[in-house]
C-alpha cells in the first residue's frame, strides 16, 4: 500500500475462474501490471485452476462473486428447482427474477439456499475473503442484499462492491442509495464509486488514462474483464468484449506512470479500508 488515504484505488477482474485465459490474465496482470483483487466464480469452469494461481498470489485480494443471473448455480438442481433450468445454470431474466425473489417465499428460500452454498465453496477455497459482489450487479436488489448480509457475516463478510458510477441512469440513484444506506447500517466497507460500468469490456488503455486523470475523492474500484486472446468468446453474452485490450491496458507502462503520479493508496479492499480506519461492525469510516 502507498499513497493517500483521501483517494484510493481498488482494481479488480471479475469473472475469475471463468475460463483458463482469463485466470492466465489475471495472474498476469497482478505480476506485471496494476491489478490488485479478483472476483471469484466459485461454480465456473475454472473454478478450481483460479484458486491454484490465487494460491500462489498471496498479496492478490480475492472475493466472492456471486452468481444468480447468466451461469451455473453451486447448489444441486434439486435443491434450488424454482432459480436454475435443468442444466443447472442461471437464465438472464433478472427483472423477472427480482420480481420473483421478492414475492415468492419458496424462491426466496431457493435463493437462500444458493447464495450460502456459493459462501461455503469459497470458505472451503481456504483464500481469505476480501469482499463480495454479484454477477450483473444483482446484489443492488434488495432482497440479494439483505441476504447476501445475513449470511455473508458467518463467512467473515467485511466488504461489498457499491456499483455506483457517475452519470448512471438516474432510476438507479434511489437503489444505489438505499444500498450506501443499509451498508452503513451494517458495519459493511464499501467503494465510494466504481470506473466500469459504462465501458463494460472496452476497458480499455484510453477508458483507463481517462479516469486516472479525473479522480474524485474517496475509495474507487476499477473493474474489468481481462483475459488473453483466443478463438471464440468466452460466453455468448460477451462476444462483443475486447478481452486482451483490457489486459493490454492493465499491462500498460502508461497507466501504471498515471496511477504511481496519482499517488493513490492501492490494494484490494481489505487494504484500502484499513487504511481509511474502517472496522467491521462500527458503521463505516473512522
Amino acid at each position: 500500500m502507498s499513497g493517500s488515504a483521501e483517494r484510493a484505488l481498488i482494481v479488480t477482474a471479475d469473472d475469475f475462474g471463468l475460463h483458463e485465459r482469463v485466470n492466465a490474465a489475471v495472474e498476469r496482470a497482478h505480476r506485471e501490471g496494476v491489478l490488485t483483487s479478483a472476483s471469484l466464480m466459485v461454480s465456473a469452469p475454472a473454478a478450481s485452476d483460479a484458486v491454484e494461481r490465487a494460491r500462489r498470489l498471496p498479496s492478490l485480494r480475492v472475493g466472492l462473486h456471486l452468481v444468480l443471473a447468466d451461469g451455473a448455480a453451486t447448489s444441486p438442481v434439486e435443491r434450488i428447482p424454482a432459480l436454475v433450468g435443468r442444466d443447472g445454470r442461471f437464465g438472464d431474466a433478472m427483472v423477472r427474477d427480482g420480481f420473483r425473489f421478492f414475492f415468492l417465499p419458496h424462491v426466496r428460500a431457493q435463493l437462500a439456499r444458493e447464495i450460502r452454498a456459493q459462501f461455503e465453496q469459497f470458505a472451503a477455497t481456504g483464500l481469505p475473503l476480501d469482499h463480495v459482489n454479484a454477477h450483473k450487479h444483482f446484489h443492488v436488489h434488495p432482497t440479494v442484499l439483505s441476504l447476501v448480509l445475513e449470511i455473508g457475516r458467518e463467512y467473515g463478510l467485511r466488504a461489498v462492491r457499491l456499483p455506483f458510477e457517475a452519470h448512471a441512469p438516474w432510476w438507479l440513484a434511489p437503489w444505489i442509495a438505499l444500498m450506501r444506506a443499509r451498508l452503513a447500517r451494517a458495519g459493511v466497507a464499501h467503494n465510494d464509486y466504481v470506473v466500469g460500468i459504462a465501458d463494460t469490456g472496452g476497458m480499455d488503455e484510453g477508458v483507463l488514462l481517462a479516469a486516472l486523470a479525473e479522480l474524485p475523492a474517496g475509495i474507487g474500484e476499477i473493474y474489468c474483464h481481462p483475459a488473453e486472446s483466443g478463438d471464440a468468446p468466452l460466453t455468448p453474452s460477451m462476444q462483443t468484449y475486447r478481452h486482451a485490450d483490457e489486459l493490454d491496458a492493465l499491462l500498460s507502462p502508461r497507466v501504471r506512470a498515471a496511477f504511481d503520479a496519482a499517488g493513490v493508496a492501492r490494494g484490494g479492499f481489505a487494504d484500502v479500508c484499513r487504511v481509511r480506519g474502517f472496522v467491521a461492525g462500527q458503521g463505516g469510516a473512522a
